[in-house]
């Protein structure tokens, strides 16, 4: 498995550990040159959002894949992390809604956890 796809299982694996809600995969390597791949989830309230970065973190970072950078995690209501080639943006349910990620970058293709595995 390659490092990129790598990434992408174990941040999914870890938001769904700790219950994130509507985890999304999308491969937008077609659509743009700022990642290959955008992971989108929700949490229910700002203490389960700071939660599910704070596992992403410790899970990716036990791997020995830093993060370039985060933003929102003061606010904990859109933290977005980006490991390059990943970005990955965990929202607070009424956040994600408004932003609406999935509509904006609907020409990205939908990534099952089965096509993760191959």
């Amino acid at each position: 498995m390659d490092q990129t796809k790598e990434i992408v299982k174990l941040a999914v694996n870890a938001l769904e550990d700790k219950k994130a809600r509507d985890v999304t995969v999308l491969d937008i390597s077609r659509v743009t040159v700022i990642a290959d791949y955008f992971i989108i989830a929700s949490g229910d309230n700002e203490r389960q959002v700071t939660a599910l970065a704070d596992s992403v973190d410790e899970v990716l970072g036990r791997a020995g894949h830093v993060k370039k950078s985060i933003e929102g995690y003061a606010t904990r209501r859109w933290i977005l992390m980006d490991y390059g080639d990943v970005v990955i943006h965990i929202f607070n349910t009424e956040d994600r809604l408004f932003y609406d990620l999935e509509r904006i970058w609907r020409d990205g293709k939908r990534v099952t956890k089965e096509e993760l595995e191959v």
